[in-house]
């Protein structure tokens, strides 16, 4: 098998104030949109596609859960300006930067609908997975 792209795929109520945000705060364009469905995109990471709840292209058992327990993360090369940045756009910063005792530095934020996006960096400045 040959994987050409990827795309992380999420459930949320309210599809245009999330792809508002990851436009405003993470510079992702809109690839294409429909009723209820919009897929975004940047060259560097994989692209990320919000689902209305309800929206009939979802599994039926599956259709009405909202995205939970997931955390879209990127691994950035300069963690603390982009938190400074974040922070003076008023990006609702959820979990303050700070450092695991295994060397992972990170901080969070959250979009309008609840979805978890965690930036990250590793205290020896090598780009573990």
């Amino acid at each position: 098998m040959k994987i050409t792209s990827s795309a992380i795929c999420l459930t949320v109520d309210d599809v245009p104030a999330s792809a508002a945000f990851l436009t405003r705060h993470f510079g992702f364009g809109e690839a294409m949109a429909a009723e209820g469905f919009v897929s975004l995109a940047r060259e560097d990471a994989p692209n990320v596609v919000f689902l209305r709840r309800g929206i009939e292209v979802l599994p039926e058992g599956f259709r009405e859960q909202h995205a939970a327990g997931v955390i879209v993360a990127f691994v950035v090369a300069d963690l603390d300006a982009e938190y400074e940045r974040l922070r003076s756009e008023g990006a609702p910063i959820t979990m303050p930067l700070r450092e695991e005792p295994w060397g992972e530095r990170l901080f969070q934020v959250t979009d309008p609908n609840g979805v978890v996006v965690q930036l990250v960096a590793w205290a020896d400045g090598l780009g573990h997975p």
